[in-house]
């Protein structure tokens, strides 16, 4: 089988996961995220795109409800071994054989977890579901449940997320290389993604984010390419991936020269990143980031161009995103521990002047200080 880690590890995550269960009294959990399915068993797939549903009883018996076309997935990249298939036909509703599954495997009458804030899980099978088992079982939320346990991470899953990080700088050096007046942003698109699947890495779980011109003040993927013109600004976020599990960057680069408003905007960014690493730390929560980031911002006038958020934590996640649950932002009490992997962005975009600066890395929280994951500095990068 194509596993990742050793099964010994994918034991001791479900004794982690069984052991919440029993202080929450849960009898079983559904898992619709695939990101929890592949943290618990290996299980890779895009195959969520459909009805599919992991069990997890009490007990750690693990089944997969899954389609005919990720059977021999599941076997091959998991350590699941019952795994029943419902099938795809005029009207099918997956909920009911997920409920014969349920009656099977002894849960009637069951306190049952269910994973519903995961983009697996749409809303006509959150209605399908509660409709067949709202009378089978006592259903209740428990979306954050996995996610809280993946945020510390094991040293076999920071080897991977330093791998990523790795090949993150690998991209910024490919597109550094091409970064200049009259540059192609296809070119320098492809020369980013390049590097990372040259370098053995995998698709990251969203796009690449690429914008030059007013384009720049975007920090989403949208379509469309143009060449640089001889003063312009091109704004890059991406991610290194290495088996799912990302480290992402950030930054505007600016083209021709830098004006003083973008050296403004950058000087925020760097004060602000470098404050952030003072508080990285345990003993301080995510809420304490984001004020810090608000207060430096706000203090220099830019209220109005910063965001509400300042970052998030980083796992191996799937499509259509690369962000784990917990975010920097007001009021997030989540504590920052020893071996999360947490990416910090200073975004500013300020649509009056139409200057835009960003900049932003992955580090890797410590008992102290955290580590800056990327060899690349956080300099202001100008190319001429």
């Amino acid at each position: 089988m194509a596993l990742h880690f050793d099964r010994s590890e994918y034991s001791e995550r479900l004794q982690r996961l069984t052991d919440v269960m029993e202080a929450q009294k849960l009898d079983a959990l559904l898992l619709f995220a695939q990101e929890s399915m592949y943290w618990l068993t290996g299980y890779d797939t895009f195959g969520y795109c459909f009805f599919q549903c992991m069990v997890v009883k009490a007990d750690g018996s693990i089944s997969l409800l899954t389609r005919s076309a990720d059977m021999r997935q599941a076997r091959h990249t998991s350590t699941v071994e019952n795994i029943v298939i419902w099938v795809d036909r005029v009207n099918a509703d997956p909920t009911l054989d997920l409920k014969n599954l349920l009656s099977d495997l002894d849960l009637l009458g069951a306190k049952i977890g269910v994973e519903y804030d995961t983009h697996g899980m749409t809303g006509r099978a959150a209605r399908l579901l509660d409709n067949q088992l709202s009378t089978f079982a006592s259903l209740s939320d428990a979306s954050n449940l996995v996610g809280e346990l993946r945020l510390i991470k094991s040293p076999t899953e920071i080897a991977h997320i330093v791998r990523a990080a790795e090949l993150a700088d690998d991209a910024l050096d490919a597109a550094l290389e091409l970064i200049a007046p009259g540059a192609d942003e296809a070119k320098i698109l492809a020369a980013m993604q390049g590097a990372v699947l040259k370098g053995g890495g995998d698709y990251p779980a969203n796009e690449f984010i690429i914008g030059s011109g007013s384009d720049a003040l975007l920090c989403r993927y949208k379509a469309g390419r143009r060449r640089l013109d001889a003063i312009d600004q091109l704004t890059l976020e991406w991610a290194g991936v290495s088996a799912h599990y990302h480290a992402a960057m950030m930054r505007t680069v600016l083209v021709g020269e830098a004006s003083s408003r973008h050296r403004e905007l950058y000087n925020a960014c760097r004060e602000t990143m470098l404050a952030i690493e003072d508080v990285l730390k345990p003993g301080n929560t995510f809420g304490t980031v984001f004020d810090v980031h608000a207060r430096i911002i706000d203090e220099r006038g830019l209220t109005r161009h910063r965001l509400n958020t300042c970052g998030y934590s980083l796992g191996a996640r799937f499509s259509p995103s690369w962000m784990e649950q917990q975010m920097f932002h007001a009021g997030n009490e989540q504590e920052i521990l020893a071996d999360m992997s947490l990416f910090v962005h200073m975004i500013i975009m300020d649509s009056d002047s139409g200057a835009a600066m960003s900049l932003g890395q992955t580090y890797l929280t410590t008992n102290d200080t955290p580590r800056s994951l990327s060899r690349h500095s956080l300099d202001l990068i100008v190319r001429e």
